[in-house]
């Protein structure tokens, strides 16, 4: 059973790379537009992995990382920030929030499948 992972990026160009790489790698995609429309993509159902932006409207992905932690479905779901940020005081908002790990924008598809791998093996 392939691994599902949530994409969140208002950008559909970056959407549809993250898309395209993971499920390359065999994994199930879902995606959504911002942090609002993650978590009604979501709804309740069960993910292995979240990769979401930061800078989105509606829901900035720190917003969604904390939301989701809020949530037990949620509490240890392994979620990555795909940004452009490389700002220490957003990566400790981040990490504040519950973000597992962080990938500044543009990624390389394999090492974002290598981060994948360390953390939803």
């Amino acid at each position: 059973m392939a691994k599902k992972v949530l994409a969140v990026d208002d950008s559909k160009t970056m959407r549809d790379m993250v898309s395209f790489t993971l499920s390359g790698a065999g994994f199930e995609v879902i995606l959504a537009e911002d942090g609002a429309h993650a978590l009604s993509v979501l709804n309740g159902q069960s993910v292995d992995l979240v990769i979401t932006d930061v800078n989105m409207p509606n829901m900035n992905g720190i917003e969604l990382v904390g939301k989701l932690r809020e949530n037990p479905l949620y509490k240890t779901v392994p979620i990555l920030i795909l940004t452009t940020e490389s700002d220490d005081s957003i990566k400790g908002q981040g990490r504040a929030a519950g973000a597992t790990g962080w990938i500044v924008k543009p990624f390389v598809p394999d090492k974002l499948l290598k981060v994948v791998a360390k953390v939803c093996p």
